[in-house]
Formats: C-alpha cells, structure tokens, sequence
C-alpha cells in the first residue's frame, strides 16, 4: 500500500494494482460516520454542507488524523478484498523516509486496528527504486527522487540501503496552495482546491515548455463583488506563482547531493536521477532540475504507480528484500 497524502494505491500480489483513489474521507459530523471515500470523497471538497466535512487524514505523509485515516484504510481495504477473523493479510506499507518512530508507530497500529496481520514499512524511495527495476543492492550510489501529495523525498541509495535521504515537506499539494494564493493576492479572485489541481497539470510547468494552452481560462469567485468571474493566464504567470515551492523541491535535491560522498555523487552523475511521484510529472520540473543540478534526469515509466508497484515487488519476495524493510 502506497499510502499518501493525496493518493492511496494497494497492489494486491498476484493481481498487481487494484485501487488507486485520492486520500479524502467524506463523513458526517454528528454522527462520525463515513459516507465516502476516495473518488468520491474528493468531489465533497469545497461542496459541502455544515453536518459534513471532507479531510485529507494525511498531511505531510504522515498521518494527520488517526480514526478518519483507520476508516479511510479500512474501507480501501473492503473494496479490494475481505478481511476476517481468519484471515489476517501481511502488508507493505510505503512511509516517508523521515519518519519519527512516533508515526511509524502511528501507521503500524492504523493498519492493524482494520484487521491485518504482519505489517512491514518501506520507505517511499526505496519502493521507487524497486519499483523503477533499479538494482538496489549494487554497490554504487543512486539519487531517487518520489514527489508525493504532501512531502518530496530525495535519497541516495547503496548496497539495499539509504545511505542519504533528505525529505522536504513541500510537493504537489504546495503547488496547489501557491496558485491558489496568486490568484487571490493579484486577481482577487478565490478557486477551490481542485481548480487549482487542474490548472497545475494542465498548464502548470517549471521550466518554459512547448504544447501546453495558453492563455489558461480559469473561473472562480471575485472577493470584492463575490460573483463568478473569469480569468486568463499566461503559461509565465503560472510558472512565476509555483516558483517557490519548486525551487524547495530542487534546493533539497542540491542538499541531498551535497552531504552525499564524493564517490556516491559520480555514480549519480553516470547514470543520472531517477523521478518518481505524481508530482515529477509538473511539465519540465525534469529540466529545471537538470538545469541547477547539472545532471541528467529520468522519469520512470509510470510515475504515479512506481512507489506502489516496489512495494508489491518486494512484497511478493519478502525473505530477498529483507534488508529495506525499516520495522
């Protein structure tokens, strides 16, 4: 299970990947009980009553709210497969790299109050690297870069093991927030979250990029008259309202480059850094990095399923991947 802040995806062994649904509960106020999750869920966000909230239990890939993130699991759990008193599935867990053992503990005892057996954690990076078909126990250093929902995880991999990791907490859901904040503090003019979601994947880029439309026509509600209004922006407009939470993101991949041995840093010049995470696919973030880094920079195949897809591979051969498993 990659379990994240914006998305949750399990990988069932032998049937590959089975969900993948965003990371929001929808549920009744007075009486706590859920009434969506997932796809659904996230169409509540913005469209709600008072007697009903929609939360992300997650923030920053740690969890955020225990019960609503044990309900939210419980009933990914149910779509996928049944759970009973006699039958109890191990599971994969994909957490942050800089975990505390206090939100180990926390994802641990989630999953287990829903009914599984034996819980292993994997940290995220390491799961990408798997899951990009990386071999993880060569002796030589490997960048792997997993842009999530919530954190942005950078490491440098080495005989099955992190030999650095650097997480920051800004990601996808930063670059929501940024548009959403340009919007407000230059147009006056306030979008949901999911607007501002579209906006970033259709027009959204970190480094000046040909196909994408422009201008972008957005609508959203004018704060001065509060009547729907719409607006245009210019592909430059929408790169200069991201540009600081990209720029952490590629700050941490030259710190993480920085404090990594000399000779772990040659090898990741070889054979470049490898990009995970729905968040690596923002248009020419690939090229921006490459550009302040000076070092080439691959996507994986599949990005938003590479993470879940390592811990289904190591999963189905736990004695051989014995070593990443952190718990």
């Amino acid at each position: 299970m990659d379990l994240g802040t914006a998305n949750t995806l399990i990988y069932v062994r032998g049937e590959g990947i089975v969900l993948n649904e965003p990371s929001v509960v929808a549920y009744d106020i007075n009486s706590s009980d859920v009434l969506a999750v997932g796809k659904e869920a996230k169409s509540y966000l913005g469209r709600t009553p008072k007697n009903i909230a929609a939360v992300r239990p997650l923030k920053d890939g740690v969890i955020a709210d225990f019960e609503v993130t044990q309900a939210m699991i419980r009933e990914f759990f149910l779509k996928v497969q049944r759970m009973g008193m006699f039958f109890k599935p191990s599971v994969v867990i994909c957490v942050p790299a800089g975990i505390t053992q206090v939100e180990k503990r926390a994802v641990v005892e989630a999953a287990e109050e829903v009914g599984v057996g034996k819980v292993y954690l994997i940290e995220e990076p390491m799961a990408a690297a798997i899951g990009a078909n990386l071999d993880i126990s060569q002796n030589k250093g490997q960048m792997v870069i997993d842009i999530g929902g919530g954190t942005t995880e950078v490491a440098v991999l080495t005989l099955s093991s992190v030999a650095y990791s650097e997480s920051v907490r800004v990601a996808g859901d930063e670059l929501n927030e940024a548009i959403m904040r340009h919007l407000l503090r230059n147009h006056q003019l306030q979008i949901g979250e999911n607007t501002a979601e579209e906006c970033k994947m259709k027009a959204g880029s970190a480094y000046p990029v040909e196909g994408l439309p422009e201008p972008y026509r957005l609508f959203g509600k004018d704060v001065v008259t509060n009547s729907p209004r719409e607006v245009y922006l210019s592909l430059a407009e929408i790169r200069q309202a991201i540009q600081e939470p990209v720029r952490a993101v590629v700050e941490g991949v030259q710190r993480a480059l920085e404090k990594t041995p000399a000779e772990l840093v040659t090898d990741i010049a070889r054979d470049g850094i490898h990009m995970a995470g729905g968040g690596s696919l923002l248009h020419g973030l690939d090229k921006f990095i490459e550009a302040e880094t000076g070092m080439p920079c691959h996507l994986t195949e599949d990005p938003l399923t590479t993470v879940v897809m390592g811990s289904g591979i190591a999963m189905e051969d736990l004695k051989g991947y014995k070593k990443v498993f952190i718990n």
